[in-house]
């Protein structure tokens, strides 16, 4: 699921690539929230609140929060420049890769917000998993040619009412039957995607609240293995 791109993916790939990753999403940007009662990946929210502190003349409060929208942007502009990189290389495991960097990055964030704490853990933290939200969407994003998202769901939601409604259609003989099974496909991959993000979240907070800083490391870890196991796959 981290190998195939665009036209030669199966929705098979697109589904276990949406659960997965939304379920990682949904871990980290929901423990943020716990820790600093913001969120990482809601580029809706963060802007919306920028606009809230620049009204107000509130720079400081402003400023963080253009920090957080600057580094999902940096995030996702790292990760296409990877990307773009390993496709001129003709390099169909760089998605892998990029992933892999992304789990051992939330192992060494999680490390150091243990060990060696900064002066504001949760805003080291935020900060650092903007960046990472937004690597790991440009990933998801190139790889299923922007069929799956996984950091956000607003997009998701959306989608979910728009095959609805259709499948609406094809049930009042509005439109032909031919493509229901394609809208059903659909449907099924937005709302898995929907309902994994959901759990991850869930899981984000009972591992918070169980391990502190450290429910980055299994987070982590599970990102890793998932790299791993398609490079290997790849190679053999």
């Amino acid at each position: 699921m981290l190998i195939s791109t665009e036209s030669a993916r199966t929705n098979s790939a697109d589904t276990r690539l949406a659960c997965t990753l939304a379920a990682a999403a949904g871990a980290l940007n929901t423990a943020a929230f716990e820790i600093v009662g913001f969120f990482s990946a809601n580029m809706t929210g963060n802007v919306s609140s920028l606009s809230d502190h620049l009204a107000k003349a509130n720079l400081s409060g402003g400023l963080f929060f253009l920090s957080i929208v600057s580094l999902f942007i940096a995030g996702s502009t790292f990760s296409t420049l990877m990307i773009n990189s390993g496709r001129r290389r003709n390099s169909r495991t760089v998605y892998a890769f990029i992933i892999l960097a992304e789990g051992s990055a939330l192992i060494v964030l999680g490390v150091i917000e243990n060990h060696f704490p900064p002066l504001s853990p949760g805003v080291a933290l935020v900060m650092s998993l903007s960046f990472l939200m937004g690597l790991q969407n440009a990933v998801v994003t190139r790889l299923s040619n922007a069929r799956v998202r996984t950091t956000h769901i607003s997009g998701t939601a959306t989608d979910i009412g728009i095959e609805l409604a259709m499948l609406y259609e094809v049930l009042w003989r509005k439109t032909s039957p031919k493509d229901a099974p394609l809208y059903l496909e659909r449907l099924r991959l937005h709302s898995l995607t929907l309902v994994s993000f959901l759990a991850g979240g869930v899981a984000g907070i009972w591992l918070y609240k169980l391990l502190g800083y450290s429910f980055l490391l299994p987070v982590g870890f599970g990102l890793i293995c998932l790299a791993l196991n398609a490079i290997v796959s790849k190679r053999h």
